[in-house]
Formats: structure tokens, C-alpha cells, sequence
């Protein structure tokens, strides 16, 4: 089965390089799935708006949005 290589912050134009810095200021790591979605930087940016709309809004702490998050991973058999 093909995989696709995720991207390196050097690899990327400054744009995306700008989201990257924003997500590891936030998160403090560099999701691979982001990593992977800057081949498509259209993509990335909406998925971090999306990511930042779920982790800011609503009563439920972003820690516990993790959790759930990465629980449901483990549910479903899939890395996170």
C-alpha cells in the first residue's frame, strides 16, 4: 500500500509554514495529519480553522475535546 510522506516545515511555502508555527505554538507538536494535508496547503488551512473552531468554542475544555478525541481513536482502531 502507497503512503504519502508528510512534509517537513522546510519543505513548505511560507503560508503553510505560518500555520505549522501556529499549531505547535498551540499544541506544542506538528500533527501528521497536518504535516500530510500542507501537499494541499487549501486543505490544511481550512482543516486548522475547523480544529480551531472545535478546540474554542463551547463549554467543554479543549483538554478533554483531546481526550475524547484520542479515545475515539483507540475505539476505532486507528492511530492518533
Amino acid at each position: 500500500m502507497a503512503r504519502i510522506r508528510p512534509l517537513e516545515p522546510t519543505e513548505v511555502g511560507p503560508e503553510t509554514r505560518a500555520i505549522f508555527e501556529r499549531l505547535f505554538a498551540q499544541r506544542g507538536n506538528m500533527p501528521n495529519m497536518f504535516r500530510t494535508m500542507a501537499l494541499r496547503p487549501e486543505i490544511m488551512a481550512t482543516a486548522e480553522a475547523h480544529l480551531h473552531a472545535i478546540f474554542t468554542t463551547g463549554s467543554v475544555e479543549p483538554r478533554l475535546k483531546e481526550m475524547l478525541a484520542v479515545r475515539v481513536s483507540q475505539i476505532n482502531d486507528c492511530y492518533y
